[in-house]
């Protein structure tokens, strides 16, 4: 199984991320991992990293005057090693507590973009602070950055996000699982980089981690891909009086909610297409569901199960012969 980990699980609504909270919400959603760990589970882990890489960019501009200012892709190497640390201690510590002796590391990740990527001509995600019009202005001629105004809140840089296509780090991933190792790898969706001449170099550039995610699951084989996120469950009509989870959903019933435009881009639009992405190509099932809920959810008891079309009909044909048996 992969669990790709939400930014949400470290730091929470309403804190200001240090590392104390971090660190105890890192503890807690340990202990979710774990429980899948002693019911048998052969794992890797993943995670986001917006608020920290924020966090990251923000100390870096706000002491240029005294320290080299850091690059996106420097940044983002910065959160993974940071989030990196905390999850794998917690991951060390629940272990240990659970009397289980497996070894943890965490892998700083690069995931491979492609530079004639369309993405990489429009910059559509937003990251770091807001600014004023003038700040704005100033830092899109010194620093050539792209500026979007939002109406309510100010002037935001914003930088591409490209599709994974590669994970550089992959066959470590894969040789490190098979020897029993808990990997927590592909941070943020990797650092992204793109490979000129056999030569990696690092990009002004965002990865969804959950693209990321399954691109990784894909490679590894594994049967669950389990996303875990701020809510329960995947709801459709969400936030409105019509607010319905869905509960167990086959793949072409999900790209058809999809296509509907239920799932907004910036937020469980991109985790949809993911668990889409990784049934697509010979996942078993994707759970999506919060860190709180994450074993029951595997267990079938709670969360979003998204399937395979031919898997769908082949429960319910033997749910239904189960039932003729009992009756005859």
């Amino acid at each position: 199984m992969l669990i790709a980990v939400g930014g949400n699980s470290l730091v929470r609504a309403g804190e200001k991320g240090t590392v104390a909270e971090q660190m105890a919400n890192a503890r807690r959603t340990a202990a979710a991992i774990v429980g899948l760990v002693r019911e048998g589970y052969h794992l890797v882990v993943t995670h986001g990293n917006g608020p920290q890489v924020g966090a990251q960019l923000l100390r870096s501009e706000r002491a240029a005057d005294q320290a080299p200012g850091q690059t996106l892709d420097v940044c983002g190497a910065c959160s993974q090693g940071e989030i990196g640390y905390i999850l794998a201690q917690a991951l060390h510590d629940e272990l240990a507590t659970a009397g289980l002796h497996i070894p943890v590391v965490s892998l700083v990740t690069q995931s491979i973009v492609s530079a004639n990527d369309d993405a990489m001509k429009h910059p559509t995600k937003p990251i770091g602070p807001f600014y004023s019009r003038v700040q704005a202005e100033e830092r899109h001629r010194q620093l050539g950055w792209q500026i979007v105004e939002d109406a309510a809140r100010g002037y935001r840089r914003v930088v591409p996000s490209p599709e994974p296509v590669e994970i550089v780090e992959f066959e470590v991933i894969r040789s490190l699982m098979a020897e029993g190792v808990l990997v927590v790898a592909c941070g943020g969706g990797g650092i992204p980089v793109v490979r000129e001449k056999g030569d990696l170099h690092g990009v002004e550039a965002v990865i969804d981690k959950d693209r990321a995610s399954a691109l990784l699951a894909s490679q590894l084989g594994v049967e669950i891909f389990a996303i875990s996120t701020d809510t329960d469950f995947v709801y459709l009509d969400y936030k409105k009086p019509t607010q319905r989870p869905l509960m167990r959903v086959t793949a072409s019933e999900l790209e058809q909610h999809l296509e509907a435009g239920q799932f907004p881009p910036g937020n469980m639009g991109p985790k949809i297409e993911s668990a889409l992405h990784f049934l697509k190509t010979g996942g078993k099932e994707v759970v999506i569901t919060s860190y709180e809920h994450l074993c029951e959810a595997v267990g079938g008891r709670a969360g979003t199960h998204i399937v395979p079309d031919a898997e769908l009909v082949t429960q319910k044909l033997r749910v239904d012969l189960g039932v003729s048996a009992g009756g005859r």
